[in-house]
């Protein structure tokens, strides 16, 4: 209600104003209301003889607060007016960690960049702030500036995972927006040398590529995404990523490098796999669009991962002919 939403307000100018004060003594703040522009200079001295030092810790706490305010009663540019007080006051402090989580705080109002999230999942509440489309530029600014100073205070995987929850939220409608998060997870994973955890962030930018239909990227990403793979020994799961390396080569026109992937890797394949890729292979070898067909509209190939199940389905057929696909595909 209008009377909430006043009382909110109110509550924030005042926990703005306890923040101002905060970094300025009492001393400090009487100079102020006498003198703006000398207590401004004065302010900016740490002498040791008045210690006039700003309490930077109590201000973002109360700038954190009052930003919460704010965003309750809906008046989300002062929000995030207020969030990036409290950051600065944290980063003078050098406190980065919190720092980096006031960019990461609990959103309760919809907003139009989400599409089928919960409602209450941790999110980067600063990015989601900017809700119109032409500040988009924002969501990536901030949280890359979220990932730099998780990693100044020494946690790379709450780094990546800042870039994640960022390209969760953007992938539905921004997926070029998200698919640059997803790489930067997976830089500052690798510097880590977190495998494992390499190989799902790898995994994502594969999947992404292809959704893009980046074809060329996407063969260079899931040769990427085979050797992380095989670090780890998850052959299993290596064999349905040369299923979807060679048809990322068909979709680039290359049967030549098709059948170079599964020479190379195809010992790595399940039975299924291996009899399947042989009749695809040699389908576009004879020119047989029919048989190409029916390999890509093999069972498992459209239970994989949503992309690669569309993909198999857009495949140009050899001779360019295109057989005329059921209702429902």
């Amino acid at each position: 209600s209008k009377m909430n939403s006043a009382k909110k307000i109110a509550e924030a100018e005042d926990l703005v104003r306890q923040a101002e004060k905060r970094l300025l003594t009492s001393q400090n703040y009487r100079l102020r209301k006498l003198m703006p522009k000398v207590s401004l200079y004065l302010c900016s001295l740490k002498t040791s003889l008045l210690k006039w030092v700003p309490d930077y810790d109590s201000a973002a706490d109360e700038y954190s607060k009052a930003a919460t305010a704010y965003r309750i009663a809906k008046s989300y540019d002062k929000s995030k007016d207020c969030l990036l007080k409290a950051i600065e006051s944290y980063k003078n402090n050098k406190s980065w960690f919190h720092a980096a989580k006031s960019y990461e705080q609990v959103p309760t109002f919809p907003l139009h960049l989400v599409t089928n999230i919960p409602r209450c999942l941790p999110l980067l509440q600063i990015i989601l702030l900017s809700k119109d489309a032409d500040k988009l530029g924002e969501v990536e600014e901030y949280a890359n500036k979220a990932c730099s100073l998780y990693q100044q205070h020494g946690s790379p995987e709450a780094a990546a995972s800042a870039l994640d929850k960022a390209a969760k939220l953007t992938e539905a409608k921004y997926p070029d927006m998200a698919l640059r998060f997803y790489q930067h997870a997976l830089e500052v994973i690798m510097i880590e040398d977190s495998v494992r955890q390499a190989a799902e962030y790898s995994s994502k930018c594969s999947r992404l590529l292809v959704k893009l239909q980046r074809y060329d990227e996407a063969a260079n990403a899931l040769k990427k995404e085979i050797g992380l793979n095989q670090q780890t020994e998850s052959y299993g799961q290596i064999g349905r990523l040369v299923v979807a390396l060679v048809m990322v080569q068909l979709a680039r026109g290359d049967s030549v490098e098709a059948e170079k992937t599964f020479r190379e890797w195809g010992n790595c394949c399940e039975p299924e796999e291996v009899s399947t890729l042989q009749c695809l292979l040699q389908a576009f070898d004879d020119e047989d669009p029919e048989l190409a067909a029916r390999m890509l509209a093999s069972p498992f190939i459209r239970h994989m991962d949503v992309e690669y199940a569309i993909l198999s389905k857009n495949i140009p057929l050899p001779k360019g002919l295109q057989v005329e696909k059921k209702a429902g595909d």
